[in-house]
């Protein structure tokens, strides 16, 4: 289950200092969480994720009064997002969790998403939230998650889609949460008749916040993290429509997450 964001918070508060950190779009989003509460964020538009990164994370840790060797752990977002700010942000999480001997641990970027909606809107029970972000090529990546009484549910893993194929497929109260497609997605909607919600990236740029308390919910429950984790491109071909389904720990939000419904798109 993927609880509410004060409770993930609150799970982490025995925790040593978590970084959080998600390069998979043009602004770089970092937080540290410690002792149950965010402590420093800092959320920055790059032109080069390579070259701000270190001095961003430096600017973090002296905002937050303390240094590389007080983590406990850093936790990453793995995408889906910019190929080459996925690969730039894995690979620098992976050279301080060596540096330091710290944790490392990897986290879906649109379940970071979807919580930061979460604590932002007032949200009823069975609305759906969709993160959606351009993937280019004339589609997008998305996801699908639908808030139950305890948390949220996800209902469909990250795929890449064409809004053509997505719109008409989502049923319900919806709230498209990204980029420009975003709000392209809700007009197409409205097109057909339906009313959605869009929350654009401005209004949820904490996600490195909650990638950092997503990380720390896993680690206090003793789930393994891996130096493995690798980004999560979507992309090639064989990434296509398909329920949400368990993933392996390296990268997983396993545990965290209710019982997951086995629906297929099309019944969304």
């Amino acid at each position: 289950m993927l609880f509410k964001a004060d409770r993930l918070i609150f799970e982490a508060a025995a925790k040593r200092p978590v970084f959080g950190l998600d390069t998979s779009l043009p602004i770089a989003s970092l937080a540290i969480l410690s002792g149950g509460k965010i402590t420093a964020t800092l959320n920055r538009p790059v032109a080069s994720h390579g070259a701000a990164l270190p001095g961003a994370m430096g600017d973090l840790l002296r905002s937050a009064g303390i240094g590389f060797r007080d983590l406990g752990a850093i936790a990453v977002g793995t995408g889906p997002g910019s190929f080459t700010g996925l690969r730039i942000g894995i690979a620098y999480a992976k050279g301080i969790a060596a540096a330091t001997g710290c944790a490392l641990v990897g986290t879906p970027s649109f379940d970071a998403t979807t919580v930061a909606v979460q604590k932002s809107e007032n949200l009823r029970e069975d609305t759906l939230i969709c993160p959606i972000i351009d993937a280019r090529k004339h589609e997008v990546y998305c996801a699908l998650y639908r808030t139950v009484p305890d948390g949220l549910e996800k209902v469909l893993e990250e795929s890449v889609v064409t809004l053509e194929d997505l719109v008409p497929r989502v049923a319900g109260d919806v709230i498209f949460a990204g980029d420009a497609k975003a709000a392209e997605a809700a007009g197409r909607l409205a097109e057909l008749g339906r009313a959605a919600n869009v929350v654009d990236y401005a209004a949820i740029e904490s996600r490195g916040a909650y990638i950092a308390a997503l990380g720390a919910a896993r680690l206090a429950r003793v789930e393994s993290a891996s130096a493995a984790l690798e980004p999560m491109y979507i992309r090639p071909a064989d990434a296509i429509f398909r329920p949400a389904s368990k993933r392996s720990p390296d990268g997983s939000t396993e545990g965290i997450w209710s019982k997951e419904r086995k629906n297929s798109f099309s019944s969304i």
